[in-house]
């Protein structure tokens, strides 16, 4: 995933469809502009919903949304946001995701997300919210962050606290049946179950409009820092050769491989808490290969760090080469990218303003 307020939080759990689906899943995930991802936002997440695009049964509808608005809780500058949001589009199409199997589209071009949030918000209690971790840890990151003893909520802004309902709008805009997450990620799924709850009991007990969605766990590749791998894999690390970006030239991540940290243990093994710097590399590799890190770590039993790095930099120059290419030439090409975020915001208001139209009447505002 997935759009908490942490620049590189990636969340999933967003689907579209204002009208009754027969029998199919609504699956929607959305992710926030942060421009150039890494391979851990690759691995962890947009592979993830490449997968459940291409694996998607004919009645099932997938949508995916760059969330403008949650980038908003904290600060921004205004042109960096803007060609962030384009490059992130240009990045999930040259990654795999298909406009033409699935609808792809900018949050802030559907108003029924904001709508439906401050109805929801109307009707959540501020106990639920306050319970969040997102908002628990940014408080107590202020707090340390701060000499005085005397820290509040009130250093934080309305919107980090309030995030989490237009969370929840944003999948029950299109009555979602299922919200592809991480393990760590489901306690945004459980308010939203809890919000909807709390609605239908309130407007509609006995045809309960909303559906409670499901979690539907996503693998969730954790890919480590390559200068300390007892860290994740992260853009804000001020050492640029800590991560491989998804542009990165083949010599670029050569040098960054043949430079990761490892030790001085003999052979090659995986063994994440003890040799962790190794068992980075391994599982980067049998990422690439799509092959399980156990068969992999067996197939360099004799073998030394220096063939292990070498095979993990060409396995990434085949996973990156050509979508970067495409990346390059779609960033390019705004004419494109503006017409698949028009058509897309279309068909996702076409959708949620069924939605929003039913919910108008059932609180009196119709």
């Amino acid at each position: 995933m997935v759009f908490g307020p942490l620049v590189e939080e990636l969340w999933a759990g967003w689907w579209w469809s204002g009208i009754e689906h027969a029998a199919g899943r609504v699956i929607f995930s959305g992710i926030q502009p942060t421009g150039i991802l890494h391979l851990g936002n690759y691995l962890g997440a947009i592979s993830n919903w490449v997968k459940l695009q291409n694996e998607a049964l004919p009645n099932d509808e997938i949508l995916f949304t760059i969330v403008g608005w949650h980038a908003l809780t904290l600060p921004q500058n205004p042109q960096q946001l803007s060609a962030s949001r384009r490059d992130m589009l240009a990045t999930l199409l040259a990654f795999g995701i298909d406009p033409k199997r699935s609808v792809v589209f900018y949050q802030e071009d559907n108003l029924c997300h904001v709508e439906l949030s401050w109805i929801l918000s109307c009707i959540t209690p501020l106990g639920q919210l306050r319970r969040m971790t997102t908002w628990k840890s940014r408080l107590a990151a202020k707090r340390n962050a701060n000499d005085e003893s005397e820290v509040d909520e009130s250093m934080l802004n309305a919107g980090l606290f309030t995030y989490p309902v237009l969370q929840a709008a944003d999948i029950l805009a299109y009555k979602a049946t299922h919200v592809p997450v991480g393990e760590d990620q489901t306690q945004h799924v459980e308010l939203t179950r809890d919000i909807a709850d709390a609605f239908n009991r309130t407007f509609d007990p006995e045809k309960k409009f909303f559906p409670l969605p499901d979690v539907l766990i996503t693998p969730n590749r954790r890919v480590r820092s390559l200068k300390d791998p007892s860290s994740k894999m992260s853009k804000s690390s001020p050492d640029s050769s800590s991560r491989i970006m998804l542009t990165d030239t083949f010599s670029q991540i050569d040098k960054k491989i043949r430079g990761a940290v490892t030790d001085s243990i003999q052979g090659i093994t995986y063994d994440p808490v003890n040799r962790p710097g190794t068992s980075n590399l391994l599982s980067i590799l049998s990422a690439c290969e799509g092959v399980d890190v156990e068969e992999v770590a067996r197939r360099y039993e004799g073998k030394g760090h220096g063939a292990l790095k070498k095979d993990a930099s060409e396995a990434l120059e085949g996973l990156l080469k050509v979508p970067r290419a495409e990346f390059e030439r779609l960033r390019l090409d705004q004419t494109y990218l503006n017409a698949v975020a028009k058509e897309g915001a279309a068909k996702a208001k076409e959708r949620s303003q069924t939605t929003m139209e039913r919910v108008r009447t059932m609180i009196g505002l119709y």
